[in-house]
């Protein structure tokens, strides 16, 4: 059988005034104004890879600035970040009606990655929270805008 992989790690990011994740009637991160971070890992995705999304990340300017135009990074914008691993954002959805999540990273170690991922967004950036791991989570978020990204990085 032969399919193609996803070369790239994904980022679904929005811009929201406020987000949080329950697990099992708990809330595991909260935030106020901010990003909501979809990570998706795909199996050719490394370390290396997922310090230049976070960096880009950081960097990027999508918050409005004193004239009202998208110059403002989260930094700048004194928000937070909601990071929230998300396997669906690998899968393969071209063909067929059902989606193909093969170029998905293995469980274990995508875990291990999201982990390192989220000590290195951590610090560099100390407004950090995160949803758990291949938990059932309930993601809830007020998207400001709306504004939503889709990040690769290859």
């Amino acid at each position: 059988i032969f399919f193609t992989f996803i070369k790239a790690m994904r980022a679904l990011i929005q811009r929201v005034l406020e987000a949080k994740v329950v697990v099992d009637g708990q809330i595991t991160g909260e935030i106020q104004q901010g990003l909501l971070v979809f990570l998706g890992l795909g199996k050719a995705d490394t370390l290396e890879k997922g310090q230049k999304l976070i960096d880009k990340l950081l960097k990027y300017r999508i918050f409005d600035d004193e004239n009202g135009k998208m110059g403002w990074n989260v930094t700048q914008a004194q928000g937070g970040i909601l990071l929230v691993s998300q396997f669906t954002l690998m899968a393969q959805t071209q063909k067929g009606l059902r989606p193909d999540f093969g170029p998905a990273m293995p469980p274990a170690e995508a875990e291990a990655l999201y982990q390192q991922l989220v000590d290195y967004t951590r610090l560099h950036f100390p407004q950090v929270q995160v949803g758990v791991f291949a938990a059932d989570m309930k993601v809830y978020l007020v998207n400001d805008g709306p504004v939503t990204f889709n990040l690769e990085i290859e």
